[in-house]
């Protein structure tokens, strides 16, 4: 397949590796012409080099720096690419394809950003895309899963937190605190990713506010070139939809009804 022209493929030399909380890891490759594409929101492609790992393993784009030509991806460790991915060290290649997808939109005025679990990982290159002008709503399980505050602090305004047990910021879920950001903010835009059952629960609510919602779909993707239809998702106007081509991200009122 000829790859469009806005998208490349390259072995990607590992800068670093880094482990940020148990099982969860940052990796940090030089592709400067995937840098100088990418798009908030969009993911690549990543395939090990030598490996017995034959497909790629799609991994959304966690930061970039174009003056360095660096791209950033965090994952977790769920499996055996992912466990062959993060025993990779500095110096080793690896091979990228990408930016692939669409990202999130960027002309908002004054956005909140929803993340649970990994889904943060995304919406991470969207806080910075933003300049200051987003705050960001986190949730996980416990204090412990919420590392990310560090990772978001200086590219928003302000953070919120929800805890299962409680343990730090407000005790429950996303959705347990978001109607009271929503009363008390002018938001004009939410971007959420995490699972799909949180995402639903944000986008009714983003209804009954009245605010304009969009979510970021992980499906696995066999290809991320909309050849091999791994990724097809039903939409609610009935049509069917790639994830890797026409999202990951899509209107809320799209994919949730």
């Amino acid at each position: 397949m000829v790859l469009p022209k806005e998208k490349v493929t390259v072995d990607a030399p590992i800068i670093s590796q880094q482990e940020l909380s148990p099982q969860v890891y940052e990796l940090v490759v030089a592709a400067p012409e995937v840098a100088g594409r990418a798009k908030a929101g969009q993911f690549v492609q990543l395939r090990i080099l030598n490996s017995s790992c034959l497909l790629r393993r799609p991994v959304g784009i966690a930061a970039v720096d174009k003056e360095k030509g660096t791209v950033a991806f965090i994952y977790r460790v769920v499996g055996k690419g992912t466990k062959a991915l993060s025993e990779l060290e500095a110096g080793d290649t690896i091979n990228v394809l990408g930016p692939l997808g669409h990202g999130f939109d960027t002309t908002a005025k004054r956005p909140l950003i929803v993340g649970g679990g990994m889904g943060l990982s995304p919406v991470l290159f969207y806080a910075a895309a933003m300049q200051g002008k987003a705050d960001v709503l986190m949730g996980g399980k416990t204090c412990g899963e919420l590392f990310w505050q560090d990772l978001f602090a200086g590219k928003v305004q302000d953070i919120f937190c929800t805890t299962d047990d409680g343990s730090l910021g407000t005790k429950g879920f996303t959705t347990t605190l978001l109607p009271e950001l929503l009363e008390k903010k002018d938001y004009d835009l939410i971007v959420a990713c995490g699972p799909e059952i949180m995402m639903k629960g944000i986008a009714k609510i983003a209804k009954e506010h009245g605010v304009r919602c969009q979510v970021s779909l992980e499906k696995r993707m066999g290809c991320g070139l909309w050849a091999c239809l791994s990724c097809s998702i039903d939409t609610t106007d009935g049509r069917r939809k790639k994830v890797c081509k026409d999202g990951p991200v899509f209107a809320a009122e799209e994919v949730f009804a």
